[in-house]
């Protein structure tokens, strides 16, 4: 016996031991890496932020534009993610340094992204477990008195001291009295924290193991959770308000359009980094496309569904937007629910179940992000540390910055941080993402064919255009920003092609036609549809789907500027908030992701430490319009060898470059 157990200890401390064929730990299986990446994606946010977005915006008009959102934004942002993860063989910082070196910075402002989130997120799940803990006490402890219980008993929170906003300025600023430490708050989170450590401390071997767990048994259990709420008393009128009514003046309000592209773009994850680091984990030429789609459709599937739940609990309780305030997150899960679990027959057996199913949900959400940071510092010292080792000290690091947040004005400053990283660093970290992705790739491709005035003109136009449109926006009307942005970007898009000197290498099939169809395919187009072609090669082999043709368009002229915009409506917002510490806490903390990304496209040199020293060149090549990106390293590492400090770019029409299928046309065979 104690042999048998000696055999399952060593198996879970090894983790799996697979490697990849260039010696990368890998996962065990696919299906390890599709349930780790959804339950990034699938966490408590699904079961009670997601009904609570709905609710305030009722009816089937709210999917017009989730569903716009999930394949303009959420789809083409994943299959970059997973895509550069796969192929580069990293996590974010060494995948955005393959890509191009100036893109260091983005790659680390995800990093810190999920540094951040993660911290408070955990702290969330302490809430849950003083729950999960008063579940099993009949009656339930919250009987009659829901608010009172999840202020007093749970929260513990101290009311802060108002400030004042005047006309010339802050008279006053918002105190918080109440600053000691909650004992319990401090042990359920070093509880979570050991379970995280328990999930990822070994690799993906044991993540994928954890993943099967965390991710298929609330899977379970929230069927059940659907099939008890739909049965209520009156569940139907509920469901009648979420899949049976229709407001099509609510069409033409700006708020549900945002409302539903935020809910697409926070509940998929994308920007946190952690698909782009278990990514790199799978084979090189897994099906990548593929995968991404359907974490993508899965996530909204699982949401999707699970909102029928709530709004069973909303019929039974008879609530409607006509008779209830706007519901938040946390108002659904921590009241709502649990006041509807108290007139059940039961009460006890599904408190712990929802709780329960609401825990293994956030563990399957938290410990992605802190395995983001481990990528990053394994792939840039691995070498020299055991993974265990950083995994140790990075849970510890992190249970002891949590304790801020189980303190008695954690709720408000989880509240003033968790809205600036989600609003304003996240989505400018996804919009550099897109947006810098199809500009800085290969740019001296771009260079050789149209000249540098041309390429600056043109993206000077394309970001200063989304710049002042935002700005005169928000300032004078939503008409004369799009007026102002519109012009700005025509403006720098025709004097670039006036100056642009007519490329010498062929484009496209239709961009072929005459010199000025040529000079706008390479302004235009070039450097997404290279990336697409380049990641192809590697992702698209065999049956794989391929990165399709207009993805790069989409990418560079539909989501980028769409997400500038959302990112912008956060300034306004913190106007009235600037005189309450904890949201200019958070609003600075954002804001040193957007100084990593801005400072590393112009100073990349200075993020050298954060890259792996023998990826320090990966993203240099060599300037070869046209040719496939493998070409182009095989040529550098060839001169290497050979100690040539240059050799001329390949020759396009060559049998090599045919053979990874691309052609004269700098298209695909």
């Amino acid at each position: 016996m104690l042999g048998n157990f000696s055999k399952v200890r060593k198996a879970f401390m090894q983790g799996g031991g697979k490697k990849s064929e260039d010696g990368r730990d890998q996962w065990p299986s696919r299906a390890a890496f599709l349930l780790a990446s959804m339950g990034g994606a699938i966490g408590q946010g699904n079961i009670i932020r997601y009904p609570s977005q709905v609710f305030n915006n009722v009816g089937l008009q709210w999917f017009v534009p989730y569903l716009l959102s999930i394949f303009v934004l959420a789809i083409p942002g994943l299959v970059l993610e997973v895509a550069i993860g796969q192929a580069y063989r990293g996590g974010a910082v060494a995948a955005y340094n393959r890509m191009n070196r100036r893109m260091r910075g983005v790659g680390l402002a995800s990093v810190m992204v999920s540094a951040v989130v993660v911290v408070y997120f955990a702290v969330i799940l302490v809430w849950i477990m003083v729950y999960f803990r008063h579940s099993f006490t009949s009656p339930l402890p919250w009987t009659g008195r829901t608010e009172e219980f999840y202020s007093m008993q749970v929260l513990r929170q101290v009311d802060p001291i108002a400030g004042e906003i005047g006309s010339n300025g802050v008279k006053s600023f918002v105190s918080y009295p109440g600053v000691g430490l909650i004992g319990e708050s401090v042990g359920w989170s070093a509880f979570i924290w050991f379970c995280v450590f328990l999930c990822m401390f070994n690799g993906v071997g044991i993540t994928g193991r954890a993943a099967y767990f965390t991710m298929a048994l609330p899977i379970f259990m929230t069927v059940v959770l659907l099939g008890r709420c739909c049965s209520l008393e009156n569940a139907g009128r509920g469901i009648r308000l979420y899949f049976a009514s229709w407001d099509s003046d609510n069409l033409a309000s700006g708020q549900l359009w945002q409302t539903a592209c935020g809910q697409v773009f926070f509940s998929t994850g994308v920007g946190f980094g952690y698909y782009i680091a278990y990514a790199s984990y799978n084979s090189m030429w897994a099906n990548a496309v593929q995968d991404a789609v359907i974490i993508v459709c899965s996530n909204c599937a699982f949401e999707t569904i699970a909102a029928f739940a709530v709004f069973g609990v909303v019929g039974y309780l008879d609530i409607n937007p006509a008779n209830t305030p706007r519901l938040g997150a946390f108002e659904i899960g921590f009241l709502t629910y649990p006041a509807a679990i108290v007139a059940m027959p039961g009460a006890n057996f599904w408190a712990v179940l929802f709780f329960l199913t609401l825990l293994l949900l956030g563990i399957s959400s938290t410990y992605p992000m802190l395995d983001v940071v481990v990528t990053g510092i394994m792939d840039r010292y691995g070498h020299k540390l055991p993974r265990p080792l950083v995994a140790v000290v990075l849970v510890v690091i992190a249970f002891l910055i949590s304790l801020m947040y189980c303190s008695q004005f954690g709720y408000y400053l989880l509240d003033g941080v968790d809205r600036w990283i989600n609003n304003l660093a996240l989505v400018f970290v996804v919009w550099s993402e897109l947006a810098l992705s199809t500009t800085v790739y290969r740019f001296k491709d771009v260079f050789t064919e149209t000249g540098k005035p041309a390429f600056a003109l043109w993206n000077g136009g394309y970001f200063l255009g989304q710049i002042c449109g935002v700005a005169v926006g928000h300032h004078v009307s939503g008409g004369a920003g799009a007026g102002v942005g519109f012009g700005i970007f025509i403006v720098g898009a025709s004097s670039a092609l006036v100056v642009c000197k007519t490329p010498s290498t062929p484009a496209p099939r239709f961009w072929n036609k005459n010199p000025v169809l040529k000079r706008f395919w390479f302004l235009a187009f070039y450097s997404g549809n290279q990336l697409r072609r380049d990641l192809n090669v590697i992702v698209a082999t065999g049956k794989n789907w391929s990165i399709p043709v207009l993805w790069s368009p989409l990418v560079r002229y539909i989501s980028a500027p769409v997400l500038f915009i959302v990112y912008s409506l956060s300034y306004p917002e913190f106007w009235t908030l600037r005189n309450d510490p904890v949201y200019v806490f958070g609003f600075i903390l954002a804001h040193f992701c957007l100084v990593f990304a801005v400072v590393s496209l112009v100073l990349p040199k200075y993020f050298d430490v954060f890259v792996p020293m023998h990826r320090l060149d990966d993203g240099k090549r060599l300037a070869a319009p046209g040719v496939n990106a493998n070409i182009l390293e095989a040529e550098i590492n060839d001169s290497a060898e050979t100690g040539s400090s240059r050799s001329p770019p390949p020759d396009r029409s060559s049998p090599a470059n045919k053979s990874l299928g691309v052609g004269v046309t700098g298209e695909k065979l």
